[in-house]
């Protein structure tokens, strides 16, 4: 199928809500890439949050893990030189840490889940972003073609060629008049001019005519 085709394909169809709106189809589409390019933006903007808000949080449970593993050393410590009292405190305080460290904990695991979540949709922003610019051209190239399309049927709907041949045959009949009435002047003056020259030559033959009799006369006188 032709791009023409296709083109009349795509209005009756309606497939394009742009062309439905009667809205300029070209700056609808580049529009919208320039909105994706936006949506993108401030995802990538929202990723880069949630990045960082991951690493806190992974931080911060290492930081309270890593502490109550040295509370327990320290507990540790404490029971070996014999003071189970300052053993004790120092349980207790590791305790506080591992609670800490477990709260922590679950919040890093929901930033690192919102974040992987964030990746994918960012990714999926830049497919169809990739995808619409290698359509934007495309459909760009096809509307223009639609409306050059769309220039000619009305040209051609609008064009009578009856009429128009019919106006044609009659200024090719007035050329031929005029042609037949240029050849037929040009052989009047023809005619004339020859009609000219004769009337001098019969004028130039008697002038001849008239010497040689002169001639003979006077021959003859001579003879007497």
């Amino acid at each position: 199928m032709g791009i023409f085709g296709r083109i009349a394909d795509i209005f009756k169809a309606n497939v394009n809500d742009a062309l439905d709106n009667m809205e300029d189809p070209e700056k609808m589409i580049k529009q919208m890439v320039i909105e994706m390019q936006e949506a993108i933006a401030k995802a990538t903007s929202g990723l880069a949050t949630a990045m960082a808000q991951e690493k806190k949080m992974e931080r911060d449970y290492k930081a309270h893990d890593e502490a109550a593993k040295n509370w327990e050393q320290k507990a540790m410590q404490a029971l070996q030189a014999g003071n189970e009292d300052l053993a004790r405190k120092a349980l207790a305080e590791k305790a506080k840490a591992d609670q800490l460290a477990a709260q922590f904990k679950g919040m890093y695991d929901s930033a690192a889940a919102t974040t992987s979540n964030l990746k994918g949709q960012v990714e999926q922003l830049k497919g169809k972003l990739s995808e619409a610019k290698m359509k934007e051209s495309t459909l760009i190239a096809r509307n223009q073609a639609s409306i050059a399309q769309k220039q000619i049927a009305k040209q051609v709907g609008n064009f009578d060629a009856t009429s128009s041949f019919a106006k044609f045959d009659k200024w090719e009949e007035k050329i031929m008049k005029n042609e037949a009435e240029a050849q037929a002047f040009t052989e009047l003056g023809q005619s004339t001019n020859a009609s000219l020259d004769d009337e001098f030559k019969k004028l130039s033959a008697g002038t001849a005519v008239d010497d040689d009799l002169a001639k003979l006369r006077a021959k003859l006188n001579a003879g007497q």
